[in-house]
């Protein structure tokens, strides 16, 4: 009896430990938003079309793209930059070879102003897992940074700004050499440029009304709401400042609900994009999601599909981005990054 008391003693502090790390992980600044659903105004509606078209384009015509559907991600790549140089950027590609294909991550920047050398990279991969036609995972992200490019490249900006689009984040590359972002995070290191913050835009786009649509690894079920109509931003902990930093000002700006994470990085989903890549060098990342498998029932699936996404929050989370990535390139108090022990 002594025994199995003390069993479930431990199993009981145990828990308290876990539920106790869970808040300190989940505790981020300001009030999430709880009003009504997003209504765009006219300028607004040519974004989420916009969206809508960019998703289509990639998920709908051209379809699977990864290095065993070459000339589909070929095309990807070529629609991305097209865009771009659309708006006036000039795109520079960083080219590699994987398993005997050239492949290529996209880069822009907007140049700081007065702190130029400081920068902030934002990125969003652009290949597909296997087959699948990959709206959610990762049309959306491609999406929505394209359209962060066009409202941000009219603003004037102290830091920095790089815009990225990275190849084979998805198995059989993910958090492996030949990962897109892991190249490119590497050649920023070896150059020792300033890096002080990385917004990965992952899986951006399915959201759900009902309760009990959104899951979580545990013990986080215990501190985040079971209704799966927010975006999330996810760090590990030596990111916690700038997971803070980035939940607080989308919070300012967006007319969408918000929960934020800061945990180890071994948790499952913690580092499930290209933010980890920029740990492993030393850099701050954040990844910004509606987090995947864990609310999408389409996630990895031949169902993932453009129909099912929805473009007008998607818009909210654009505007959104929009003002958090504007407050980071002013704030005065980023920390040099360079230096920074690798995790």
């Amino acid at each position: 009896m002594a025994r199995g008391l003390r069993a479930v003693t431990a199993l009981l502090v145990a828990g308290g430990i876990a539920l106790a790390a869970a808040g300190c992980a989940t505790r981020m600044p300001g009030r999430s938003y709880a009003g009504p659903i997003f209504q765009p105004a006219p300028a607004e509606v040519a974004i989420q079309e916009r969206l809508r078209r960019h998703v289509r384009a990639l998920a709908g015509d051209i379809g699977p793209r990864n290095v065993q559907h070459p000339q589909a991600l070929e095309a990807a790549a070529r629609y991305i930059q097209a865009r771009l140089e659309e708006l006036g950027f000039k795109v520079t590609p960083q080219e590699f070879v994987t398993d005997g294909r050239q492949v290529r991550n996209l880069a822009t920047e907007i140049r700081g102003t007065t702190r130029p050398d400081e920068i902030i990279v934002v990125g969003a991969h652009y290949d597909t897992p296997e087959d699948t036609p990959g709206a959610a995972d990762n049309a959306r992200g491609v999406a929505a940074l394209l359209e962060i490019a066009d409202l941000l490249h009219r603003r004037r900006l102290a830091r920095t700004v790089r815009i990225v689009f990275f190849v084979n984040e998805e198995p059989p590359y993910f958090q492996r050499r030949p990962m897109g972002s892991r190249v490119y995070a590497k050649l920023l290191r070896s150059r020792g440029e300033n890096v002080v913050a990385m917004l990965s835009l992952e899986t951006m786009g399915y959201f759900a009304d009902a309760k009990r649509t959104q899951h979580y690894p545990p013990p986080f079920n215990f501190c985040y709401p079971s209704v799966g109509n927010f975006m999330g931003f996810v760090g590990n902990r030596a990111s916690r400042a700038l997971v803070e930093r980035v939940v607080a000002s989308f919070r300012q700006h967006a007319v969408l609900p918000s929960e934020g994470l800061a945990a180890p990085g071994w948790i499952p989903g913690v580092g499930w994009s290209d933010h980890w890549a920029f740990w492993k060098e030393g850099y701050p990342g954040v990844m910004v999601t509606d987090t995947a498998p864990f609310r999408n029932p389409n996630y990895h699936k031949l169902t993932d599909t453009p129909e099912t996404l929805d473009y007008r929050r998607l818009t909210a989370a654009v505007l959104g981005l929009c003002g958090v990535i504007t407050d980071l390139a002013w704030r005065p108090d980023l920390p040099r990054s360079v230096g920074v022990p690798r995790p």
